[in-house]
């Protein structure tokens, strides 16, 4: 979920191809021009090329501000030796140009197949395994992390972004149903605890799975210091029915208000989901319509709670 709201932003006009990509390589970094270059499916907010077998190139697309992609090149070689599953992390910086006026940078690959295209088969592997990635991430941020106005705060926050989604997608047959979840949430007290690094776009196209588990966690652009439930919300967003239970208690981190925010928070991000798949079923700039049943589902495994 790149922002709450549901504008799409044109971005470049500048079509990105194997041949730009090419001649960006050549004039920055020609040590790797010579690398097979393949498209990678989906991208929304950055468009992403496999460079050999290895790395990948990471075109800032439609995001409007360098912003996000600035954040992965600062933080994530902070963070990713302490992680416990592969991210991406930069390799080397392609700084804006007359042939391409946006931030582009060369970063490792991070194989496995995108949960969007893929499924998880080992729950309570996956469980566990995203549970003890989100310990090791959730630690107090430094001060000069990076914050923002959109999300990381309380579920109160987002109304008008819920109430959106909401309006545009909740099927009538369990609007109150998702509608009680939402007001629970809201309801709910407010993180304490000192602001901890959290991905903050956790959904099935930022994760990849291999042998039927998580084996790595993509984009971390919307990185931000704030409330962790905003990452927790994932025990129902990816992981299989029936799991949840079993994430909370291998993470042992969440009170009920933590729960009871996350659980909110996820049926925010399964209505996102729903409206990108609507979106792209009607032909909209940005939409994707393999997210729609991907979003109904997560909604019913909120709707089931713990």
């Amino acid at each position: 979920m790149n922002d709450i709201d549901t504008d799409i932003d044109t971005g470049t006009d500048t079509e990105i191809t194997a041949d730009l990509v090419r001649d960006l390589l050549q004039e920055q970094h020609p040590d790797l021009a010579g690398l097979a270059i393949r498209e990678v499916a989906g991208g929304w907010g950055n468009q992403m090329w496999r460079l050999g077998d290895e790395l990948a190139v990471r075109m800032q697309r439609m995001d409007p501000t360098p912003e996000l992609q600035l954040n992965e090149r600062r933080w994530l070689p902070v963070l990713a030796p302490r992680l416990p599953l592969p991210v991406p992390t930069p390799v080397r910086l392609g700084e804006p140009s007359e042939r391409f006026p946006k931030h582009w940078t060369v970063m490792t690959w991070v194989p496995g197949v995108p949960l969007d295209h893929g499924s998880i088969s080992r729950g309570a592997h996956a469980a566990d395994t995203l549970a003890g990635f989100l310990r090791a991430l959730h630690v107090e941020a430094p001060a000069e992390a990076p914050i923002t106005t959109e999300r990381g705060g309380h579920p109160r926050n987002c109304t008008d972004g819920f109430e959106s989604f909401f309006r545009a997608v909740a099927p009538d047959d369990i609007a109150a149903d998702v509608r009680a979840v939402w007001d629970d949430a809201v309801a709910a007290d407010a993180w304490v605890g000192p602001p901890v690094w959290v991905h903050g776009d956790l959904h099935p196209a930022n994760v990849v799975v291999s042998d039927g588990t998580l084996s790595g966690i993509v984009d971390f652009g919307c990185l931000f210091a704030g409330d962790p439930a905003w990452d927790l919300a994932a025990a129902w967003v990816l992981l299989p029915a029936g799991t949840a239970s079993r994430f909370f208690d291998m993470y042992a981190r969440a009170d009920e208000a933590a729960i009871r925010r996350a659980r909110g928070l996820a049926a925010l991000k399964s209505l996102f989901l729903m409206l990108m798949g609507q979106n792209g079923d009607r032909g909209l700039p940005g939409g994707k319509p393999n997210w729609g049943p991907v979003g109904r589902a997560a909604l019913d495994r909120v709707l089931k709670g713990v």
